[in-house]
């Protein structure tokens, strides 16, 4: 007892200096750190749990009176979960970061990649293709709030290619972005599902012969602009009411051009509602 109040004396005399007054009077909307990976466990639709390494960034708004906020205890948060890190854990770690930091404000972001168990289309062989998923949790003054984001990458062809030219169009892999703030619970596959029957075709982590003809043609069959990409996409969304708001983004690395092609839909339901 007499070494732990030692350390205890030892750690009340050391000067806290990100603690002590600021005089510039410059609010900082977020502060924190970026990129710390920790393990995490998140279960999929197909009843399985997937283990994991998710990338952390962790912030909190700092007052216009305090010089510094306190980078060591938001490690604390991570480290005072289990050794994995679970989606309903997750849920609480923002209100447990802003409280310990003594903040009105507060963002948590977890990215990590999860994988699907796909089908070939013909073949029917079973391989794994990943997505990359980040859960958001947010903090404003004791309302807390929950995002969902999923790139979604897939196949599109151009459908000018397809009218103008004598026989063929070229085509390119797309990444389709949805990022949703969702009321009550959806599955990750959903998001992949909504983006992935829209697109001219979906991606598949292993093809055989007869897939990769299958693939092809219904690309070919299915053309689809960047902009359709994300106006199907955004009906997908509409029509889903656990979805309070969305930012529907789509990017299509060109295979004729050096340079991708761009569209992005937002929606806050919420406002639309009143």
């Amino acid at each position: 007892m007499n070494d732990i109040a030692s350390v205890l004396e030892t750690i009340n005399e050391i000067p806290d200096v990100q603690g002590s007054e600021d005089t510039r009077k410059i609010a900082i909307d977020r502060v924190g750190i970026k990129d710390i990976r920790h393990p995490v466990v998140v279960s999929d639709r197909a009843g399985r749990e997937q283990h994991t390494v998710a990338n952390f960034n962790m912030y909190v708004g700092l007052p216009e009176n305090f010089k510094g906020t306190h980078m060591s205890r938001f490690v604390e948060v991570l480290n005072s979960h289990d050794y994995e890190i679970s989606v309903p854990g997750f849920r609480g770690m923002v209100a447990e970061m802003v409280q310990l930091l003594d903040a009105q404000t507060g963002r948590i972001e977890m990215t990590f990649p999860y994988f699907v168990l796909k089908a070939a289309p013909v073949s029917g062989v079973k391989s794994l293709l990943d997505y990359t998923v980040t859960f958001i949790g947010e903090s404003n003054n004791g309302t807390e709030t929950m995002s969902v984001k999923v790139v979604v990458p897939c196949t599109t062809l151009c459908p000018c290619s397809k009218k103008i030219s004598a026989y063929g169009a070229h085509n390119q892999r797309s990444h389709v972005t949805v990022e949703a703030k969702v009321s009550g619970f959806i599955w990750i596959e959903e998001f992949i599902d909504m983006v992935e029957s829209v697109a001219s075709c979906e991606l598949y982590g292993l093809l055989k012969r007869p897939d990769e003809k299958y693939v092809t043609e219904r690309a070919y069959d299915n053309p689809r602009f960047v902009e359709d990409m994300v106006r199907e996409t955004a009906l997908k969304l509409n029509a889903d009411d656990r979805i309070l708001s969305y930012t529907v983004e789509s990017e299509n690395f060109e295979s004729i051009h050096n340079h991708s092609a761009y569209a992005l839909v937002h929606k806050d339901k919420t406002l639309a509602a009143k």
